[in-house]
C-alpha cells in the first residue's frame, strides 16, 4: 500500500507540475500584453519634442536610442543564463529575478522622462534623455527574455508555436497600451508617460513569480497551444477593427469605455484555456498506475539540446551564427526602416492624416500576423514535412524584397499593400530568429544568444535610415522647404531596400543548407522522444 501511495503522490505532483506551466504561459502572456511601450513612442513623442524644445533631429536621436534599448538586449540574455538556465536540484528555474531587473528599468526610465516632461526636474541634457529612453526600452528586452526562453523550455516540442504567440502578444501591445490610453487619459501625453512607467511594473510584480519552468510533456500540448493562438488571433482582430473605426469615426466616452471592457474580456482567455489544461491534466494523472513514463519524458526533456548547448562566443566562432546575423540586418534592419519612415513616406505621396494614422495603426496588427503565423506554421512544416525552419526565413526575405519594390513603385494604394507585405515579414523573423537560434546552438544560453543576434535590428535600422533613406530624402528636398513630394522621394531608397532584402534572402539560403542535417537530427529525437 506505500508504494501505491507512494506513485499515486507522484502522480499527482506530476500532474501538477504539468499544469502548472499552462498557468507560466498565461502570466507571460499579460507580462507581453503590458511590455511593448516602445511601440506607443508616436503617442508622447510631440511632447516630449514640445517640452523639451527638442528639433525633428534630436527627436530622432532619442528615437534610436529607443531601438537601440528596446533591440539589444544581450544583458537581459546574461543575466537569465545565469538565473535560470544553470538549473540546480530543482527544476523550478529563477526568471522572476529578469522580471524584477525589467520591471526597475522600465519605472525608473519613464518615471524620469515622465519628471522631466512636467517640469519636476530641470531639462536634462540630450545624452541624458537618450540614457532615461533606452534604460526605458531596456526593460522591455528583460522582459520578452524571461518569458519567451521559459516558454520555450516548457515546450520544447513545439518551440515555433509557442515564440509566435509570446512575440505576436508583444507586438500587440502597443496597441492594447494606446487602447487604455484612449480610454482613460486621451488628450494628456504626459500622463500617459508616467502610465508606461507604472503598468508594466506593476503587471510584472503581481506575475512574475507564477512564471517558472516546467520540465514536463503532454500528449495535448499542440491542442492547448493552438487554443491561445485562437485567443491571439480573436484579439488581433478586434484590435484592427477596433483601429480602423476609431480612425473613421470620433468615438464618445461611453463606447470607447465599452470597447475597452470587451478587450479586458478577451484578454481573460487564455486563463480559460489554461484552466481546462488543468482540469484535463490533472484527470489524465488521477487515471494513471505508473510515473515510469513521465519519468522517462522528463529525462529526454532535460538531456534535449544539452549536446549541443553553446554559450556565446562558442555560437559566435561558428559560420551560422554570423549567417543568421547578416540575415537579420537585411530583414529586421529593412523593417525597422521602413515603419520609422512610413509617416514621411505616406506625406510624400500626399495622404491624408487618416490614412497614414492608419497605416500606422495598422503596423502592430501586420507585426502580429508575421510573428504568430511564422512560429505557427513552420512548426507544422517542421513536424509533419521535416522542412528546415531557415527555409521559412529565405520565403520571408523573399517576399520583403517584393514589397520593398512595391512601395517604391509609388503607384496609388501601394503603400498600404507594401506596408503588409513588409510588415508581415518583419513580423516573421521575430519569431523564427529566436527558436532557430534555439535549435542550432540550444536552449541554455538562447537568451543571451538570440539578443545579441537582435542587435541586427538597430544596426541595420540605422544604416538603412539615416545613411540611406535620410540622405537620399534630405538630397532630394534640397532647395524644397526640407519637405519632398512625389514619388521620387523614395524610390530609389526602397530599391535598395529591396536589394539588401535579396541579399539576405540569399544569406538565409545557405543557411538553410548548412543547417539540413541539424534539423533533420532535431526530427529524429521528437520521433524518439513520441
Amino acid at each position: 500500500k506505500k508504494k501505491v501511495n507512494k506513485k499515486q503522490q507522484a502522480t499527482e505532483v506530476e500532474g501538477n507540475m504539468e499544469s502548472s506551466k499552462w498557468i507560466a504561459t498565461v502570466a507571460s502572456i499579460w507580462i507581453q500584453c503590458s511590455c511593448g511601450a516602445s511601440y506607443a513612442f508616436g503617442i508622447y513623442s510631440s511632447v516630449l519634442k514640445s517640452t523639451q524644445d527638442y528639433d525633428q533631429s534630436t527627436l530622432d536621436t532619442v528615437s534610436v536610442f529607443k531601438d537601440i534599448g528596446a533591440n539589444a538586449g544581450v544583458l537581459s540574455g546574461v543575466l537569465y543564463s545565469a538565473v535560470a538556465a544553470r538549473r540546480s536540484r530543482s527544476i523550478l528555474g529563477r526568471p522572476w529575478v529578469v522580471h524584477v531587473a525589467g520591471a526597475i528599468q522600465c519605472f525608473a526610465g519613464y518615471f524620469l522622462m515622465w519628471l522631466s516632461v512636467i517640469g519636476v526636474i530641470h531639462r536634462p541634457p540630450v545624452p541624458v534623455m537618450c540614457f532615461f529612453m533606452w534604460m526605458a526600452a531596456h526593460a522591455q528586452t528583460f522582459f520578452n527574455t524571461a518569458n519567451v526562453v521559459t516558454a520555450v523550455q516548457n515546450f520544447p516540442d513545439y518551440g515555433g508555436t509557442i515564440v509566435g504567440i509570446m512575440k505576436g502578444f508583444l507586438g500587440l501591445s502597443g496597441a492594447i497600451l494606446i487602447q487604455v490610453y484612449q480610454t482613460l487619459f486621451k488628450g494628456n501625453p504626459s500622463i500617459f508617460i508616467l502610465m508606461l512607467a507604472l503598468l508594466p511594473t506593476l503587471i510584472s510584480f503581481l506575475f512574475m513569480c507564477l512564471v517558472r519552468i516546467y520540465h514536463v510533456s503532454s500528449k495535448d500540448d499542440k491542442k492547448y497551444l493552438n487554443g491561445f493562438a485562437m485567443v491571439a488571433l480573436i484579439i488581433a482582430a478586434y484590435l484592427m477593427i477596433l483601429i480602423i473605426l476609431e480612425n473613421v469615426f470620433t468615438f464618445p466616452l461611453w463606447a470607447r469605455i465599452l470597447t475597452f471592457a470587451v478587450l479586458l474580456l478577451l484578454l481573460t482567455s487564455p486563463l480559460r484555456t489554461a484552466i481546462k489544461a488543468q482540469r484535463e491534466d490533472s484527470w489524465r494523472s488521477s487515471q494513471t498506475l505508473s510515473i515510469e513514463k513521465s519519468l522517462l519524458i522528463d529525462t529526454e526533456n532535460h538531456e534535449f539540446g544539452e549536446d549541443m548547448n553553446m554559450n556565446l562566443l562558442q555560437a559566435m566562432r561558428t559560420m551560422n551564427f554570423w549567417l543568421l546575423f547578416v540575415a537579420m540586418i537585411c530583414g529586421m534592419g529593412s523593417g525597422l526602416a521602413t515603419i520609422n519612415n512610413i509617416s514621411q513616406i505616406g506625406e510624400s505621396l500626399k495622404y491624408t492624416t487618416v490614412e497614414t494614422n492608419t497605416l500606422v495603426s495598422l503596423w502592430s496588427i501586420w507585426n502580429f500576423l508575421g510573428r504568430f503565423g511564422a512560429g505557427y506554421v513552420s512548426d507544422i512544416f517542421l513536424h509533419k514535412r521535416g522542412l528546415a525552419r531557415p527555409l521559412f526565413m529565405v520565403l520571408t526575405l523573399a517576399t520583403m524584397t517584393a514589397g520593398h519594390i512595391v512601395i517604391a513603385s509609388g503607384f496609388t494604394g501601394n503603400l498600404y499593400i507594401g506596408s503588409i507585405l513588409v510588415g508581415v515579414c518583419y513580423g516573421s523573423q521575430w519569431s523564427l530568429m529566436p527558436t532557430i537560434t534555439s535549435e542550432i546552438f540550444g536552449v541554455m544560453h538562447m537568451g543571451t544568444i538570440f539578443n545579441t543576434i537582435a542587435a541586427a535590428s538597430p544596426v541595420g535600422s540605422y544604416i538603412l535610415s539615416v545613411r540611406v533613406i535620410g540622405y537620399i530624402y534630405d538630397k532630394e528636398a534640397e532647395g524644397k522647404g526640407n519637405s519632398c513630394y512625389g514619388t521620387h522621394c523614395f524610390m530609389l531608397s526602397f530599391f535598395i531596400l529591396a536589394s539588401v532584402s535579396l541579399f539576405g534572402f540569399l544569406v538565409a539560403l545557405i543557411l538553410f543548407f548548412r543547417t539540413r542535417r541539424v534539423y533533420m537530427l532535431l526530427l529524429l529525437k521528437r520521433l524518439q522522444h513520441l
